[in-house]
């Protein structure tokens, strides 16, 4: 009997992809192997996001496309887990009976046994647990990547920001201890991995619950300890939380990348108060001139809601004033729309969408100019660049790859040149010099300065991933590639 196969289509954050990893994971331990991408798997896993707009009607429709699938292949089961399930719980099998399991946030270690159980009671199950008993990194996880990877730090959210139904879905913060954290990055640097990102719905709060508010830049020190780790990023911080040495730790430690995502999510001060995020636009940017004063080429990111119940002209005025001031590199833009469950759903002053869509295409313009003029600056500069995989839509037209900076720019170059050592895989490590910038992306097309083949490289080129085993961990062993998860984008947090 030949092994079932399965697919993993994952909605929203960087916590759902890393969560679609441990999902992974799991099912190959349990004996699934990956669909092909053309026939019809013998499972599909839906991990789903709450915070996106219309998150449930995607997620309803697209089990209703699916639904003459299941039909024509009897024994076929689908999964529905994530931030909506949580949300929705049996909901979800009274509008779409055909699903055979419904898990949470809090115990996507029980997929297997739920699939199993579905199967020998021949009914969908339904089990949804209102705190976290399992911390995921204890699960296994199939890597998506061969040259970076996703580690989770925390889980869960202490904040109350009155946008966000992130708390309610997955919990109160809860912290992983740091020795569990570096086993896992030094797993992965064992199997080739040059990049991690610390993962974490608000990072830079990270030790609260042992006790250390130090943690943090603790652990990003401790971070440049780890040999042939050779970048190390963060996601995603929070401006109450941002400390002084969370800085000194970013400066001081070679591996720590020069990139900083803060959210700011509204300039105005008194919006700021409605969304319930305990910080001032002159606080946000005393931290950004701080972090540039520590670190000139720093590129600072961030995320901004447009349209908040309330927002009006002058407000959003300020944004634009800290938009101009604060020269992000790019920002995440976002047009408030509704999430039920949230306090702002019940807000007075819910502003007309062309309203909205106004003056989120003002904002769009501003950080645009800003994002092409601080990338100009770059032209000329020598950078190196992690080969990357996927990034670059028109690589195959014109003949480029595609790669990360640094400090987290996307760069498109040309593959070329004497020192190109037999050919580039996505994991290599190349040096070349931007020629072009352009307002999302950079370009080099100029000869290769430099270029180092990886063991990352050599693992990309023969479709390997790391899969890792859990805390206890020991060393990752290898398999076949898994699904690529459909592209996402950050959550507004």
């Amino acid at each position: 009997m030949s092994a079932r196969t399965y697919q993993i289509r994952t909605f929203g954050c960087q916590m759902n992809v890393h969560d679609s990893e441990r999902l992974a994971g799991q099912l190959e331990d349990a004996g699934y192997v990956p669909g092909d991408g053309e026939a019809t798997p013998d499972l599909i896993v839906f991990n789903t996001c709450a915070v996106r707009e219309n998150a449930d009607n995607k997620l309803y429709g697209t089990l209703g496309h699916i639904r003459p699938q299941k039909t024509a292949k009897p024994g076929m089961q689908i999964a529905v887990g994530g931030c909506l399930a949580q949300k929705d719980r049996g909901e979800i099998v009274k509008r779409a009976p055909w699903v055979d399991v419904v898990f949470g946030t809090h115990n996507i270690g029980a997929l297997p046994t739920l699939l199993e159980r579905a199967r020998h009671n021949a009914e969908a199950e339904v089990e949804i647990l209102e705190s976290l008993e399992t911390f995921p990194s204890t699960l296994p996880a199939k890597r998506d990547s061969a040259y970076a990877g996703w580690v989770s730090i925390s889980v869960g959210c202490n904040n109350t920001c009155t946008f966000c139904i992130v708390p309610a879905l997955r919990g109160k913060e809860r912290d992983r201890r740091p020795g569990e954290i570096l086993a896992e990055v030094e797993a992965l640097v064992a199997e080739g991995v040059l990049e991690v990102t610390l993962l974490g719905q608000n990072v830079n709060s990270y030790g609260v619950e042992f006790g250390d508010r130090l943690a943090f830049g603790k652990l990003l020190r401790a971070c440049g300890s780890v040999e042939g780790l050779e970048r190390v990023r963060f996601t995603s911080p929070h401006p109450a939380a941002f400390t002084e040495d969370v800085i000194d730790a970013m400066a001081e430690t070679p591996n720590v990348c020069h990139q900083l995502h803060m959210p700011l999510q509204s300039g105005s001060d008194r919006v700021l108060r409605e969304m319930k995020r305990s910080y001032r636009s002159a606080r946000y940017l005393k931290i950004l001139d701080r972090v540039r004063e520590s670190m000139p080429d720093a590129a600072i990111t961030t995320d901004i809601i447009v349209g908040f119940p309330g927002e009006t002209e002058e407000d959003f005025q300020a944004t634009l004033d800290v938009v101009a001031q604060a020269r992000f590199s790019s920002a995440f833009t976002f047009q408030y729309s509704i999430r039920p469950g949230t306090p702002a759903a019940e807000m007075d002053g819910q502003l007309p969408k062309e309203v909205v869509q106004e003056r989120y295409e003002r904002l769009v313009q501003l950080q645009n100019d800003i994002s092409w003029d601080e990338n100009k600056k770059i032209v000329g500069r020598r950078v190196e660049l992690l080969v990357a995989s996927g990034e670059g839509r028109k690589d195959t037209e014109t003949q480029r790859m595609s790669g990360r900076a640094r400090d987290g720019r996307l760069v498109h170059f040309t593959p070329t040149g004497a020192l190109v050592d037999r050919s580039v895989r996505p994991g290599d490590v190349v040096e070349t010099v931007v020629t072009y910038g352009a307002p999302h992306h950079l370009v080099a097309d100029g000869d290769l300065l430099s270029h180092r083949r990886t063991k990352a490289g050599d693992n990309s080129e023969a479709g390997l991933r790391p899969k890792t085993s859990g805390v206890t961990l020991g060393l990752p062993s290898f398999g076949a590639p898994a699904v690529t998860p459909e592209p996402v984008s950050g959550c507004a947090l």
